[in-house]
């Protein structure tokens, strides 16, 4: 409907006419059909835009992560051309190369048999451990155009890139022997920077001879020889657990926690469950940080009691429980259950790591390097860098942050208090030895098919002023943290200072 300018009728009064054809108000037909071309040509060109932005995405952001996918085989295409680079330390140590012989036959070989077995992994078989995550950068080869153009005329292959890793040699050996022949798991890293330094898991297996024996490997269950422990055993965390019960009290009383007090009788009975402390022992009267460096359970049992289960669940959770760790290598999730409604007997045996609770070795690393940083998680890496078969340079990783978790304050009462537990608590042991320490040991109670065991820990750091090192040791039926887990650290702590 359109209104038409004012007129006067005959008799002189100022009307306005209304046309009711609506017909007049309709577009042209061509002007019609343009309106509906543009609309299409946006709608076309916005889908093209998200297309093109995505796609940029994929290759700035995620290109690094789908190329060293286990599930992308598109560089395994290469060994046609390409001879797989080695895997070195930065200090040039080879940990796996490819030998060819006269008739060019590859191998793939690895100098240290069984030490690096799990974290290098292996490429026979399918891949497993860095041979695994590197596997793209292995068979790209960014040899100058000269040697290509060579190998090429003389129709050999070229050599793909060499993967140098943040692994020590002289600490992996140490935590290798000095784990001996129990199982269980190593992790060895920098707080500051997320450097893995070294990664051991037994039992383990000879990567070398792994063609032959594989389905030996794969068949025996109980042994689960494959399994990387260090990043994919779930172990109860045990004592080791109440870093994070401490925190959870801390910022829940944060102007009256030095405050706390409880009598230790040695055992607290709530409900249908009962709580005792390691061989039954009697703490008597503690505060806090005697009550930590002592790992007096009923205590920490007593914490758990009074602590709100949605916030502990919560401070779990924000330090990765139920979630993925930051990191590449093939690892499982550590395990969080308690709930809003949870009984106190859960409540109790949560508080000291015990109950439904489940960690991996790498976790516990992260957690006490997060500590020892001053409240700030480091993104764990195992590459330091990427260099051609000639030592150019062809991408180097430096230290990401990966969250803030605690404040300076925060984690400074807990460097006390895990101090005090080297100093004179459960890992006295590593006292007195030339450099300071802070750290918790963890005597981890399990059942399994109605057989009962302790499974020892150990999570620590040196030195207390610059935290150098962070270890988290676990020996599977080692029993308390101070008589397997400590003596293990101490060997590694002592080859760190003093070689």
């Amino acid at each position: 409907m359109r209104q038409d300018p004012l007129t006067e009728d005959p008799e002189g009064v100022r009307v306005r006419k209304i046309d009711l054809d609506p017909k007049k108000d309709e577009l042209p037909t061509g002007r019609k059909h343009n309106l509906e071309l543009t609309i299409a040509s946006w709608v076309f060109v916005c889908l093209f835009a998200l297309l093109i932005g995505r796609v940029v995405f994929i290759n700035v952001f995620e290109a690094e992560d789908l190329r060293n996918n286990i599930n992308n085989t598109k560089a395994d295409s290469n060994t046609a051309n390409v001879i797989r680079g080695d895997i070195r330390t930065l200090g040039g140590t080879v940990l796996a190369t490819t030998l060819v012989d006269e008739n060019g036959n590859q191998t793939r070989s690895y100098p240290y048999d069984n030490v690096f077995a799990h974290v290098v992994g292996y490429a026979t078989n399918g891949k497993a451990g860095l041979e695994a995550e590197e596997n793209y950068d292995l068979l790209t080869s960014h040899s100058s155009l000269l040697q290509q153009i060579r190998a090429q005329e003389s129709g050999e292959k070229v050599t793909g890139d060499r993967v140098i890793v943040t692994l020590d040699e002289k600490l992996q050996q140490t935590a290798y022997y000095a784990l001996g022949s129990y199982r269980g798991a190593v992790v060895v890293m920098e707080p500051d920077s997320g450097k893995i330094l070294a990664m051991v898991s037994k039992p383990d297996f000879n990567p070398n001879t792994i063609g032959v024996e594989w389905e030996n490997l794969v068949s025996d269950s109980s042994s689960s020889v494959l399994l990387n422990r260090a990043t994919q055993g779930l172990y109860p965390p045990g004592s080791t657990f109440k870093m994070l019960t401490a925190l959870a009290y801390l910022r829940a009383h944060p102007s009256d926690y030095q405050d706390f007090l409880w009598n230790c009788e040695g055992a607290l009975t709530q409900g249908d469950v009962r709580i005792t402390c390691y061989g039954d022992q009697v703490h008597g009267q503690e505060d806090l940080a005697t009550a930590f460096s002592n790992s007096c359970n009923t205590a920490f049992a007593q914490i758990g009691l009074e602590l709100d289960n949605q916030e502990f669940r919560e401070l779990a959770q924000e330090f990765l429980f139920n979630h993925s760790l930051p990191t590449g290598m093939q690892h499982s999730q550590s395990v969080f259950s308690l709930e809003k409604d949870s009984s106190e007997g859960e409540q109790m045996t949560t508080a000291i790591g015990q109950g439904d609770t489940l960690v991996t070795p790498l976790h516990m690393a992260l957690i006490t390097s997060a500590i020892a940083n001053g409240g700030i998680m480091m993104r764990p890496y195992y590459v330091d860098h990427i260099e051609s078969n000639d030592g150019s340079i062809v991408k180097q990783y430096d230290p990401e942050i990966y969250k803030k978790l605690l404040t300076p304050d925060e984690a400074g009462v807990l460097v006390q208090y895990m101090a005090k537990t080297a100093e004179s608590g459960t890992a006295a042991a590593l006292s007195g030895n030339g450099y300071t320490v802070a750290g918790k040991t963890g005597s981890a109670e399990y059942e399994k098919d109605g057989v009962t065991g302790t499974h020892s820990w150990f999570c620590g750091f040196a030195q207390t002023s610059e935290p150098h090192i962070a270890i988290a040791v676990i020996a599977e039926d080692g029993g308390t943290g101070s008589s397997t887990a400590v003596p293990i650290a101490k060997q590694i702590f002592d080859t760190f200072f003093y070689g």
